[in-house]
């Protein structure tokens, strides 16, 4: 490939806060006021304003901004049985909480694949398409400490890693441009688990879904990892991204999307990443700060490139958000507005980079 012919790619993460009228749809069917057809309709319509906002700010590649999910974690389990609400909790830094459901009986089976929300993506774009999934490693948290009567922790694992591949096969099947493994707990893994025992069964299991890929499957499957971003919090920023980032690049996938806006030291993971970077992989930096009302401007996207510039090669370089916006409903500490234009300072960032760089 010629100098002249390279861009740095640019691509969002996922989720986009809903708009008014979905979160009040979304009130409204908890309370039985509306059907589930109502409800469809006004995702279909959230989906339809997410995908034609991301085009018009000029976004290479747009997702659904994951209106219709109840979350980027759960949205296997919607409707599906076996679960009680007590499961493993995910403590943030303001105090706030996340609990995971706990699995009370088996087999293990999604009760939605992500293709649903590609599909309806699909249908609105007229750019290139990526679907986030949640990862294997995120849902092996459902499985209790002291296991489940007739459904051995093994049994649960062979089933996880079949529908965790069958998630992530039928978005490449229905025309993903990427499918994006959500893998934000390898972080928290090591603040829970200090070892890094936990994290090492984490990266197992992942490897254990992305090695049923062929290589050029694998080169359209990508991995995020950040400290988590709800409700203006994290859960694990906290943890040196040096006892991470080595273990991280050991998985088996075309694209790693690294949160670094946030970051305190940022020269330092880019450091890191220099010296662990895979043969054919490319490394999406975040360069935006979804947890920060303030709104970054296109030359601070640029400068933020550039620094990694300095330790990346260009052409294994891309650009993405640090997290999604708003992944779970009820986090309304963002607007939609402010996560729009955070969108484009990046998409107009990225090409000033390009365009100092000499691309």
């Amino acid at each position: 490939m010629t100098r002249a012919s390279l861009t740095i790619p640019t691509e969002p993460i996922g989720s986009i806060p809903r708009p008014a009228e979905l979160l009040a749809a979304m009130a409204d069917r908890a309370a039985g006021r509306i059907g589930d057809d109502e409800l469809a309709a006004a995702q279909d319509q959230a989906v339809r304003d997410t995908v034609r906002r991301l085009e018009e700010i000029g976004s290479p590649v747009v997702t659904d901004g994951e209106q219709a999910k109840p979350s980027f974690a759960t949205y296997p389990l919607a409707g599906a049985d076996g679960l009680a609400p007590d499961g493993a909790v995910i403590p943030f830094a303001d105090g706030h909480q996340r609990q995971l459901p706990r699995l009370t009986a088996g087999p293990l089976r999604y009760a939605v694949h992500a293709d649903r929300y590609l599909r309806a993506a699909l249908r609105h774009a007229t750019v290139p398409v990526k679907q986030a999934v949640i990862a294997p490693s995120a849902l092996s948290l459902l499985y209790p400490q002291d296991g489940i009567d007739g459904y051995p922790r093994e049994a649960f694992l062979d089933d996880l890693t079949a529908e965790a591949e069958a998630d992530i096969r039928g978005c490449l099947e229905a025309g993903a441009h990427v499918v994006q493994l959500d893998f934000t707990e390898a972080r928290l893994s090591l603040k829970l688990d200090p070892s890094g025992g936990l994290l090492e069964q984490f990266i197992a299991l992942n490897n254990r879904v992305l090695e049923r890929f062929s290589a050029a499957e694998q080169a359209r499957i990508g991995v995020h990892t950040c400290p988590g971003g709800d409700q203006d919090s994290t859960h694990s920023l906290d943890v040196d991204y040096a006892a991470l980032l080595p273990a991280l690049m050991q998985l088996k996938a075309g694209a790693f999307y690294v949160q670094l806006a946030g970051e305190p030291d940022p020269d330092k993971v880019l450091g890191v990443l220099a010296d662990h970077l895979p043969g054919n992989a490319r490394v999406f930096v975040g360069v935006t700060d979804p947890i920060d009302p303030r709104v970054e401007t296109p030359e601070q996207v640029r400068d933020r490139i550039l620094a990694a510039a300095r330790h990346l090669p260009v052409d294994r370089l891309g650009t993405c958000d640090d997290c999604g916006f708003s992944p779970f409903a009820d986090d309304t500490s963002t607007s939609r507005d402010t996560a729009f234009a955070k969108i484009r300072a990046r998409v107009e960032g990225t090409a000033l980079a390009a365009g100092e760089l000499g691309y």
